[in-house]
């Protein structure tokens, strides 16, 4: 069953390090099934407090999803992303039978 990896950065704390995890993190995909279904474009909240942004990654499985956070890859990258901003982030299984 596919899982969603889901990024809201609520504010950004040093540019710096988010312009770092923006070089690293693509080399983190490498070797994943991954596929974006939101990245960071247009949004708007219709409830709760403000954010500056919002991802959203597709995987085949939490157990996929697992391998690409816990990678060694992932996991350089990802001290600059919690450097750089207030985010909060969460995994959650999909659900993938017809409506």
């Amino acid at each position: 069953m596919s899982a969603y990896v889901v990024f809201i950065r609520e504010k950004t704390t040093d540019q710096a390090q988010m312009d770092q995890y923006a070089q690293t993190a693509p080399a983190a995909r490498a070797g994943h099934d991954i596929t974006r279904l939101a990245f960071y474009g247009a949004l708007e909240v219709l409830e709760g407090p403000a954010v500056e942004g919002v991802a959203i990654l597709r995987f085949p499985d939490m157990a996929a999803a697992r391998a690409w956070y816990d990678s060694p890859a992932y996991r350089q990258a990802r001290e600059h992303r919690q450097l750089g901003a207030d985010y909060r982030m969460l995994l959650v299984e999909g659900s993938d039978a017809a409506q």
